[in-house]
């Protein structure tokens, strides 16, 4: 049994660099997988609206409606699956965990690219589609705590917010290969073919997708789970894979787990986890998800127009995550996340302003859905590493998965549902842009009871 170490001491790292990358990569393709599909998802809304929404003769508004409460109740099963597989990555491993959700987003991803439409079997397709949905919800609430805490645990010491920063990068990754995908199909597909059968092609991709991420978690070294190590500490220093229990990686002879947090402790951190993502959560569907739709139903844009201006808007995200995940690391959490959350604010409506004139140039609409990723971006980059090191190794999977996936849940989720909606009793197109100001603006006050030097200490 190792001696505790005291206070800041650092010892050296225990996590080999082969593990730390390939922790990285597996703990990222989930990740790119899941947000491709929902990218997608998001992008051919009004074809899935048309195809399991609509029954002839129906309003489209209302079979657009439809499908982002679809869209919403795969959400609202994220906290779920981020309890159930959370405590599972928690008590028997991060490895399990991840293989297991990894599995079941892939084969429920491409079902939905075989399931029959409305046509052909009536109130039964929308009914499958969102069972399908809730299992892609289920799996997906699970992906984020078990990945963000194998890439943050695995970190190098001083770079804890670049590995988390992976995390949203394969997001934006996911959003822009989703949306490259759409964009190929509407150039080569009539609108016909593109209603019959090209909406299933981006679907049914993500099966040989998923059997490469398989493999690669397959590879992960095996962890043992922080709640089984007796005493809460690490016999010999190591476990098996030369990943310390919990991935103090800053700190690998120290003792590890500890008492379990009480859970009035892990609740209030799930609460203000919430918050301080509220805004990340809310402006990126917004502007990287919710937009094409929005222009279409509301602006009169063409579909090819909607996804071009959603691919900028994706590009500004990527282009700021890696750099902000590094930069908080020798900053703080708390500054740069503060920083993109108050420029998304300020800048919500006059850029919403900027893409609605139908006068304004083309290159400006592009700068402005540029901008508004990249803010958005601010918040996403240090976002991973900030809720990792909110929670204890004994709880870490399931604390962050739920604060991430409750957010999710209620303000990214319900955004499609909430603008189309409102957008359509009021006739206020500002809409989308009071959504996103609003929300980044109550994260503003959350974040600012961030420390200063979370990014310095070992995670516990």
């Amino acid at each position: 049994m190792t001696t505790p170490v005291p206070g800041p001491v650092r010892p050296p790292a225990t996590v080999r660099p082969d593990d730390a990358r390939r922790a990285l990569v597996a703990g990222s393709v989930g990740n790119f997988i899941e947000w491709y599909e929902f990218g997608i998802y998001g992008y051919f809304a009004t074809v899935i609206a048309a195809q399991f929404f609509t029954p002839e003769g129906g309003s489209e508004v209302e079979g657009l409606v439809k499908a982002y409460a679809s869209f919403a109740l795969a959400f609202f099963f994220r906290p779920v699956g981020a309890a159930v597989f959370g405590r599972f990555g928690d008590r028997v491993g991060r490895r399990p965990a991840l293989v297991v959700v990894v599995c079941l987003m892939t084969g429920a991803t491409a079902m939905i690219g075989l399931l029959p439409t409305y046509a052909s079997i009536g109130a039964a397709a929308p009914c499958l589609l969102t069972l399908l949905r809730i299992l892609q919800g289920l799996s997906a609430g699970g992906e984020f705590g078990g990945a963000v805490s194998v890439m943050t645990e695995c970190a190098p010491p001083g770079r804890r917010g670049r590995y988390g920063a992976w995390q949203s990068f394969t997001v934006a990754l996911g959003l822009l290969a989703g949306a490259a995908v759409a964009v190929v199909l509407a150039s080569v597909l009539t609108a016909s073919q593109l209603h019959g059968w090209g909406w299933r092609v981006p679907f049914l991709l993500t099966l040989p997708l998923g059997l490469v991420a398989l493999r690669l978690r397959l590879r992960l070294p095996p962890d043992e789970p922080p709640a089984r190590v007796p005493g809460g500490r690490v016999p010999g220093g190591r476990v098996p894979g030369g990943r310390v229990p919990g991935g103090r990686a800053e700190g690998g002879t120290g003792p590890e787990g500890g008492p379990r947090p009480r859970p009035g402790e892990t609740a209030r951190a799930v609460v203000l986890g919430i918050g301080r993502m509220m805004g990340w959560s809310a402006a990126g569907y917004t502007f990287l998800v919710v937009m094409p739709s929005y222009v279409q139903s509301t602006l009169g844009a063409t579909f090819q127009q909607a996804l071009l201006g959603t691919v900028l808007a994706n590009l500004g995200f990527a282009a700021s995550i890696l750099p902000a995940g590094g930069l908080s690391d020798r900053i703080g959490r708390r500054t740069v996340m503060v920083a993109g959350a108050l420029l998304v604010a300020g800048l919500a409506l006059p850029l919403l302003h900027l893409v609605q004139d139908p006068g304004a140039p083309g290159y400006a609409k592009g700068a402005a859905l540029f901008a508004a990723g990249a803010g958005v971006g601010l918040m996403a980059g240090p976002g991973p590493a900030m809720l990792a090191e909110m929670f204890p190794a004994r709880v870490r999977c399931t604390g962050l998965g739920l604060a991430y996936a409750l957010s999710n849940a209620v303000f990214s989720g319900c955004a499609g549902l909430i603008i189309t909606e409102v957008v359509a009793r009021t006739g206020n197109v500002d809409v989308p842009g009071y959504y996103a100001a609003a929300t980044c603006a109550v994260s503003v006050a959350a974040l600012l009871t961030l420390r200063g030097d979370d990014h310095d200490r070992p995670l516990r």
